[in-house]
């Protein structure tokens, strides 16, 4: 619970994989964290230590969001709260692109064909998901099991993926879904948003910087 009684969210998006340097599509890939990334989540957990009073975490079913939370939790010394793992959370589906090299993706689909996939909303790769899709699993199931708690005045930590945290981004930041594709949140950057009550959020810029 903040201080003030409102709400928070505290969005951070895994730190390094394995695959991240590799330059491939890995969505639901089960891969881990490198040991750079292992490195980077305690040091993002190191600055959040004492900054939030944490009442519950959330990640996805995936190892590399789950180890970044465990590491985060470790670095801010925090324990003892409830932790939820959820697939709904997960990376978005990248279907018959999974595990294959993005620039090898492109020489065979076409640069305009990954284009539209990688910045589009709608485009999906073959036996994938779109962001559209990604944002239709992803903002019900925070509407029906997240929201309801920060309404309450609890502080609500989320270690998830790119696009997943993109799809809260549309919601939280009130985007078009022109604009959702442009939305980016770099490997371990955290996001501070408050509750103002109605549906409202306001993004707290220096939150983790005081």
């Amino acid at each position: 619970m903040h201080t003030d009684g409102k709400g928070r969210l505290i969005l951070i998006r895994h730190t390094e994989s394995a695959w991240n340097k590799l330059n491939v599509f890995t969505g639901w890939v089960d891969v881990p964290l490198s040991e750079a990334g292992r490195e980077h989540a305690l040091e993002v957990g190191r600055g959040l230590r004492g900054k939030f009073d944490v009442d519950k975490a959330y990640t996805s079913s995936l190892v590399r969001a789950q180890e970044t939370l465990d590491l985060v939790m470790e670095g801010a010394n925090i324990t003892g709260i409830p932790v939820v793992q959820d697939w709904h959370l997960n990376e978005r589906f990248y279907g018959n692109w999974q595990s294959k090299n993005k620039k090898q993706t492109a020489d065979k689909y076409g640069e305009d064909a990954v284009h539209a996939v990688r910045r589009g909303y709608a485009a999906r790769p073959p036996g994938g998901e779109s962001l559209e899709d990604t944002t239709d699993r992803v903002l019900p199931y925070f509407e029906e099991t997240i929201e309801p708690e920060v309404a309450q005045g609890m502080v609500i930590l989320i270690a998830a993926h790119g696009n997943s945290l993109r799809a809260l981004a549309k919601k939280l930041d009130k985007l078009s879904d022109e604009a959702v594709p442009g939305f980016e949140i770099a490997n371990g950057e955290v996001l501070v948003y408050r509750y103002d009550g109605d549906d409202n959020y306001v993004r707290e810029r220096d939150a983790v910087n005081q």
